[in-house]
């Protein structure tokens, strides 16, 4: 596996947390009660210009560094539930994240915060979510 591969992976791999939300739900706890964190989803690609690995720079290479740390910060500070990516190629590869947020315009932020979207290296869109069912 090539050095861009191996950090595309990495950077889009994070660690899967248990939560106690899915127990919340089983027992009936509506989450997006007043106060309530809800949860959301962001879909990542990568950019079409970037899907031939020669193209890659530092920079990019750099930005998805930085996007794998930040979900691993907010994954052990209890943010994000789950983050991962597909192993396929760069043309039809994806991440997702799923996350907590206040609120949708919190959730944006965060999605857009993301170094890898603000540097251009994926492209990101937002879903409101739900974990239905999550193993222990």
């Amino acid at each position: 596996m090539s050095k861009l591969k191996t950090a595309i992976l990495h950077a889009m791999l994070g660690a899967l947390l248990a939560t106690p939300l899915a127990h919340a739900q089983a027992q009936g706890h509506d989450h997006a009660q007043a106060g309530k964190r809800q949860q959301y989803l962001y879909v990542l690609r990568v950019a079409p210009q970037l899907q031939d690995e020669a193209k890659w720079s530092e920079k990019d290479k750099a930005a998805t560094t930085q996007h794998f740390e930040r979900l691993k910060q907010a994954t052990e500070k209890g943010q994000v539930i789950l983050a991962g990516r597909t192993s396929e190629a760069l043309d039809k590869t994806f991440g997702l994240v799923i996350f907590e947020a206040e609120n949708e315009a919190a959730a944006r932020k965060f999605m857009n915060e993301d170094p890898a979207v603000k540097a251009g290296v994926m492209k990101a869109t937002l879903h409101p979510y739900s974990v239905a069912l999550q193993r222990k």
